[in-house]
């Protein structure tokens, strides 16, 4: 027996101002009976209550930041001649908004 039910999920829509199908009820209503098993399956685990809870699944992962080299940056009119359209030292772009 589902311990969730249709008025229960149209009482939720309405209080987040959705509003739900028929469908759509019966959909949340099968996620809400796969996430009740899955809860199950996780609670009938053996001993798992002495598992200590993770705050981050990589906790031993180690990683080395590469040391900071000051590189020189490229001329500016190299990088305009990328460009399509310019005026003097800045790229002309296309007007968006009207």
């Amino acid at each position: 027996m589902s311990k969730f039910t249709k008025e229960m999920v149209d009482s939720y829509a309405d209080k987040l101002l959705i509003g739900l199908t028929s469908e759509e009820n019966k959909m949340v209503l099968d996620e809400f009976d796969k996430i009740d098993k899955d809860m199950e399956i996780v609670s009938n685990i053996p001993n798992i209550e002495n598992v200590k809870p993770m705050t981050y699944p990589l906790e031993d992962l180690k990683s080395t930041l590469r040391e900071d080299m000051e590189e020189p940056s490229p001329a500016i009119e190299d990088l305009l001649r990328n460009a399509g359209k310019t005026m003097g030292r800045e790229i002309e772009v296309v007007k968006v908004v009207s």
